[in-house]
């Protein structure tokens, strides 16, 4: 009999194996019989790096072509790539290799839903943003990507010779861009058409400042600037008149909501879980503070730096003790590629690592300005991002399909899920034991923030908010009133979480996940357990979703299953 049950049990484990890997995915418009069977992994790689092309516009005269038409013959060439992909049966392959599998299917389920669901070049005015001034701190662009866009801060100044020709052309195409817009944009999305005129107010002057610098260097590509900006304008002006009379929401509903977490970001968690765990982390985070609080209510609060001097030696002192610390109590290996200091104006590829310019003593200072400034350790283990931005530069993942930023913010929960699980983790740690004990109080405002920022993120998608009950949410829950409706940040994060679906709730859901995928390896592994060697394995699965980290981690099954 125990033979027996082996031999059922193996057969079971295949059949599951060949159930993750096969070809019975949702149907497509190509007939099975068509497309060739193949078990070579090397089939997956080409099939990824030929989707990767072909989800980029065609470019006509320098604009990216996102008309009707284009998009349809778009969508039509994807179903031809899904069936191809389904034709690949992975259930022979190493689980590293299964990792990549989906990683593809979700990268192709990316784009399908873009078509179905978002359709960001029809229905939101955000998507033909013109013109971008700095880099991001994560692995790519959060959120939809408008190929024509100028990025700014890929070129230096004054332009070498064989830039000229591209910024020209970039330049020009700006105008005729926001012509086709104006034709492709034909569905109402109040609230994205209402970020869409504030978001043209920015790129307006930011054009306006590239003239002025362009006057100083390139005098004769000041008209082009010139010219962008007043289309920048006149299309602002358009969105204006067409958004007042609109009264359609712009959240997805709950329903694709889910759909967009299993599919696409492969997160195990439903709208309704993410709910429960961030109304979770927002009690835990503010009852925390109170606690911290009170144990810490006979000490000095505490104080912001009075001069740039003092700033920028806090700044420095914080960054070299995170380093040293890092190192000397085992977290995880700090390898020589990761530059040694995150205060001096270091380059790694196309980002700049270094802190702002100085806010005085009277000025406004935002949400991250302020926390900042009363203590900058807590956000520089957020900074861990600059890390994992030098891994994929200086240590490339040996998977060509991990070696570039997947597709569609895909490693949102992963980047920004370990960002903000650093702020707490180096606390338990021990980071902030040396200094004022009321620096862990800043910890505890920061999830509290965040969990502010998800439910607005959740509560728009559901259509239950407006863009302006988010910014509400956020700032009313966000303790001492350090979120202000008046600010910056508020604004530009229900923005993009209303454009990016999930990412709001990613810095918290993918928090959690992550803690758990850590209890889970603590728990195989028992007495034989280190950080350094957690950390250094999880680094080394790459920027990807962390269930898929998890199953290549643990070898467990339960959230694949779940979500294949």
């Amino acid at each position: 009999m125990k033979r027996k049950s082996l031999a059922i049990g193996s057969l079971f484990l295949s059949l599951l194996m060949l159930t993750f890997c096969s070809p019975n995915q949702k149907k497509t418009e190509v007939a099975e019989a068509e497309v060739p069977r193949s078990t070579n992994y090397q089939d997956l790689v080409n099939l990824c790096a030929e989707f990767r092309e072909f989800q980029k516009p065609i470019f006509v005269e320098g604009v990216p072509d996102y008309t009707k038409a284009a998009m349809e013959v778009q969508r039509q060439g994807l179903e031809k790539l899904k069936g191809r992909l389904a034709a690949i049966d992975c259930s022979s392959w190493l689980v590293s290799q299964q990792v990549d599998y989906h990683v593809v299917r979700a990268e192709m389920n990316g784009l399908d839903f873009d078509h179905r669901v978002l359709r960001p070049w029809s229905r939101n005015p955000c998507f033909y943003t013109v013109i971008e001034t700095g880099p991001t701190d994560v692995p790519a662009k959060e959120g939809p990507v408008n190929y024509g866009t100028l990025l700014l801060w890929k070129y230096k100044f004054p332009l070498a010779d064989k830039d000229v020709a591209e910024f020209r052309m970039k330049l020009q195409a700006v105008p005729k861009m926001l012509e086709q817009a104006k034709v492709n944009l034909t569905e109402e999305a109040k609230d994205l058409w209402f970020l869409a005129i504030r978001k043209k107010k920015d790129e307006s002057a930011a054009l306006a400042n590239l003239a002025k610098l362009l006057a100083e260097h390139h005098p004769d590509l000041v008209p082009d600037a010139e010219k962008a900006k007043t289309a920048a304008d006149d299309f602002r002006a358009w969105v204006e008149k067409k958004q007042s009379t609109m009264t359609a929401r712009s959240g997805i509903g709950i329903e694709n909501y889910n759909w967009y977490m299993k599919n696409v970001h492969l997160n195990p968690y439903t709208w309704e879980d993410q709910l429960v765990i961030i109304q979770r982390e927002l009690e835990r985070a503010l009852a925390s503070l109170k606690l911290e609080e009170h144990r810490n209510r006979k000490l000095p609060k505490l104080e912001a730096p009075a001069t740039e001097e003092e700033y920028r030696h806090r700044f420095n002192e914080a960054v070299d003790y995170f380093i040293e610390f890092l190192r000397k109590e085992e977290i995880f290996t700090v390898a020589d590629y990761i530059p040694e200091s995150l205060k001096r104006p270091v380059v790694i590829g196309e980002r700049s690592l270094k802190e702002g310019s100085f806010i005085p003593p009277g000025s406004f200072r935002d949400f991250f300005n302020k926390v900042d400034y009363y203590d900058p350790l807590p956000m520089r283990c957020h900074g861990t991002h600059w890390f994992d931005w030098a891994r994929i530069v200086y240590e490339p993942h040996p998977s060509p399909i991990r070696r570039v930023p997947l597709l569609y913010s895909i490693w949102d929960s992963r980047a920004e899920g370990l960002a903000t699980g650093m702020e707490e983790m180096m606390l338990h740690a021990g980071l902030y034991d040396k200094g004022s004990p009321r620096v862990r109080e800043l910890v505890y405002i920061l999830l509290a923030n965040r969990c502010a920022r998800a439910m607005g993120d959740l509560k728009m998608h559901s259509n239950e908010f407006t863009l302006e009950d988010a910014v509400d949410f956020g700032s009313e829950w966000t303790p001492y009133g350090w979120f202000p409706k008046e600010g910056n940040s508020v604004w530009v994060d229900a923005s993009l979480y209303l454009n990016q679906p999930g990412y709001g709730t990613s810095y918290v859901v993918g928090k959690v996940h992550i803690e758990k995928l850590l209890a889970d390896c603590a728990h195989q592994m028992g007495e034989k357990f280190t950080l350094k060697k957690w950390w250094d394995d999880f680094h080394a699965k790459g920027q990807i979703p962390v269930s898929l980290i998890r199953w290549e981690m643990t070898g467990l099954e339960d959230e694949i299953k779940k979500l294949w």
